[in-house]
């Protein structure tokens, strides 16, 4: 195995691990970058449906009072204007969605699934959990999951303590069966934000994809150059030493000097076969004689 294989093979086992070192920890970055910016467009999702309850609580209640006397309408209540708004926003992207999940709600198109009733327990074992994140397989692919705990307010209470007390236009519409037996203060339900992952995944592995490409690239040259140095530095003016040594050996005394250019230690390796071809023809020419 020549001198330059050996070196090459050397190179390749040291740039593969460090290949493969670089590769995990870039991967590793560019996986949580994916899941922070999943994780912060959900948190975005979540501080805009509280925005539109807030607005709603405080601009469109007052301007329903005096129909509300007469029929009770979803419209005045935050949670519900929080959730159209959002529905009408998964019209153009289905992948997105928002609900608030409740144990017990006055509309049965409001209770919690499965999964939403275990994430809504959690809350209600564990009162200082403010936030849980999580992912979950769905049709549509993985889901990053956003989801805070709702607790019944004193103006919850209003409607939803005790079927009795109700407003009469709110049983009119819901009925008396539902919604109803809420205590203050207590996790009745969550916002949930559902995210996708997949766009953020698959830009972190087109990133990934680019930046072991150009990684493989700056090797490759790197090798490239690596042995275009070891060949006209060293390898090139040894294998010529090395012809003119086979002719000396053989008794031809009209091989060329040795080359003396070159790197430094070439050289000095030159002189001193030099030297040596010197102090081998006085030799010769004494036993000559």
């Amino acid at each position: 195995m020549n001198l330059l294989l050996r070196i090459n093979l050397a190179l390749g086992a040291v740039i593969a691990l460090g290949a493969l070192a670089a590769g995990f920890i870039c991967w590793s970055i560019l996986e949580a970058n994916a899941r922070r910016e999943v994780l912060a467009q959900a948190g975005l999702m979540m501080d805009s449906a509280l925005a539109i309850r807030a607005y709603t609580a405080n601009e469109v209640v007052p301007l329903l009072d005096r129909q509300m006397s007469s029929e009770f309408l979803p419209q005045s209540v935050p949670f519900y204007a929080a959730t159209q708004n959002f529905l009408t926003l998964r019209q153009r992207h289905p992948e997105y969605s928002y609900v608030e999940a409740t144990l017990n709600p006055t509309n049965p198109r409001d209770r919690a699934t499965d999964w939403e009733a275990d994430i809504i327990q959690r809350f209600r074992d564990d009162s200082s959990v403010r936030e849980s994140v999580g992912e979950r397989i769905t049709p549509m692919g993985p889901m990053l999951f956003l989801a805070r705990p709702i607790r019944a307010e004193a103006g919850c209470l209003a409607c939803h303590s005790l079927s009795t007390s109700a407003p009469q236009t709110l049983i009119a519409r819901y009925g008396s069966s539902n919604g109803f037996g809420w205590r203050l203060d207590e996790v009745v339900g969550a916002q949930v934000v559902s995210v996708p992952l997949a766009r953020a995944a698959a830009s972190a592995q087109r990133a990934f994809r680019a930046f072991m490409a150009s990684l493989a690239g700056i090797f490759a040259a790197i090798l490239l150059v690596i042995n275009t140095v070891l060949y006209f530095l060293i390898v090139r003016p040894v294998r010529r030493i090395a012809q003119i040594a086979d002719q000396l050996s053989l008794g031809d005394l009209s091989a060329p000097a040795f080359p003396a250019g070159g790197a430094r230690e070439i050289s000095a390796l030159a002189r001193s076969f030099n030297r040596m071809r010197i102090s081998l023809d006085k030799a010769l020419k004494l036993l000559e004689k």
